[in-house]
């Protein structure tokens, strides 16, 4: 199967096109999942979304549209939002999920050497990105980001020493590890050239002062366990969607309407899927689509990703006003309580920029949510993030049964 490339069109008309040639194929596959059976299949503009309750009901193969022989991996999401949901691919279904993965405008090249830092477990993004470098001849630095072997020194350490060119992780995860190589007193990474994340909203402010922390670039990608990237970043700073890979469509949360456009909760219908066709599927992440022309000239569709609400206030709204304050106050982490009257913010900040930071961030709150009375709380540096965290070694994670005079046999056939 001949997988569509970046340049294949010219205009959003080709595009459109595309994806009109593909639904039937993706119609047909569907009909062959239980799921889809017993509900039925309608063209798409008729066809019920599909939740990421029916996946939970469907648990663990009621959505398998082939040989169980076929299938390359199971996975099962992180459960952020509820249970966790089931998803699984055959190797077909791989090199489209690599081919996506690998869309960076830095390029992924032999050269790079790429440390993965998200989870080598049942959730795809470890395996995805790892993947991905491989198809490109990358080396690959698999430093997963749930074991116990490898804590944030350790990271920072391997940064350094390999001369990694390319990470990918959650955001947050390279504040972390720069606050890990200041403690550790690594002042020089010249071999990093960019640094893809992913996982959660970053917005402009949180990805800029990133940047200028690491002096490279930040490229986010965006997408679930469920249907691996769904949209990435171009040079010019656009997130686009990968419509030539899937459908999308935005639903009113109000009406329930849905459009190829606007702002609400993003739907997607994959492409080229075997193991696992899903028709409309709801992956509840409030966004917003615009079909416009960019420098890059992907004539891909744009996507800016707002998170999930609570209320009128978005975990990406506030981590803007954090990040809108001066670098030199050196606030990195934050964490906020939110109702409808008020909103308590917590932020690591140095004594000597205390009074400066409270009084800036208290005023940018003031600003944009003029009916909400906020506190500006400061802790001390290593009052959020504990400087233990930063720079505790690798814990052995093998059980023991034979131990010499004066050890603890305590620990005997335990992981520890």
């Amino acid at each position: 199967m001949k997988l569509p490339q970046i340049g294949d069109w010219r205009d959003f008309a080709g595009l459109a096109r595309l994806q009109q040639e593909r639904l039937p194929a993706v119609l047909a596959a569907a009909e062959r999942s239980p799921f889809y059976r017993k509900r039925g299949v309608a063209p798409l503009p008729e066809q019920p979304l599909t939740t990421k309750q029916d996946l939970r009901d469907a648990y663990p193969f009621g959505l398998l549209a082939c040989e169980r022989a076929d299938l390359a991996t199971y996975h099962e999401s992180s459960g952020s939002s509820g249970e966790p949901t089931a998803s699984y691919y055959t190797e077909s279904d791989w090199t489209d999920l690599a081919e996506r993965f690998a869309r960076k405008w830095t390029g992924i090249t032999a050269a790079d050497t790429m440390l993965v830092r998200t989870p080598y477990a049942l959730m795809i993004t470890g395996h995805l990105a790892h993947a991905a470098a491989r198809s490109r001849g990358a080396t690959v630095v698999p430093a997963d980001n749930r074991s116990l072997a490898t804590p944030y020194s350790r990271v920072v350490r391997l940064l350094h020493d390999l001369g990694v060119t390319l990470t990918w992780s959650l955001p947050t995860d390279t504040l972390l590890w720069a606050a890990a190589a200041r403690i550790a007193g690594y002042t020089d990474f010249p071999a990093l050239r960019a640094l893809f994340v992913g996982g959660e909203p970053v917005g402009p402010a949180r990805k800029a002062r990133i940047g200028r922390i690491w002096g490279a670039p930040v490229v986010e990608e965006y997408g679930a366990t469920e249907t691996g990237s769904l949209a990435g970043e171009c040079g010019h700073g656009t997130m686009h969607l990968w419509a030539d890979r899937a459908v999308f469509e935005v639903q009113d949360p109000a009406t329930g309407e849905l459009r190829p456009d606007g702002r609400g909760r993003l739907v997607v219908t994959p492409l080229y899927r075997e193991a696992m066709p899903l028709l409309r599927y709801a992956i509840e992440d409030e966004v917003e689509i615009s079909y416009r022309s960019c420098p890059c000239g992907w004539h891909l569709p744009a996507v800016r990703l707002l998170g999930r609400f609570n209320g009128r206030l978005t975990q990406l709204g506030v981590e803007e006003l954090v990040f809108g304050l001066p670098d030199d106050f050196g606030v990195w982490f934050w964490r906020a309580r939110y109702d409808d009257a008020r909103v308590r913010v917590e932020i690591e900040v140095a004594d000597r920029w205390r009074a400066a930071a409270v009084g800036e961030l208290t005023a940018s709150l003031r600003a944009a949510l003029p009916d909400v009375e906020p506190t500006v709380v400061p802790v001390p540096p290593g009052g959020l993030v504990p400087h233990r965290l930063l720079t505790a070694t690798a814990e052995v994670m093998k059980p023991r049964g034979l131990f010499g005079p004066g050890e603890d046999w305590d620990s005997a056939l335990q992981y520890y």
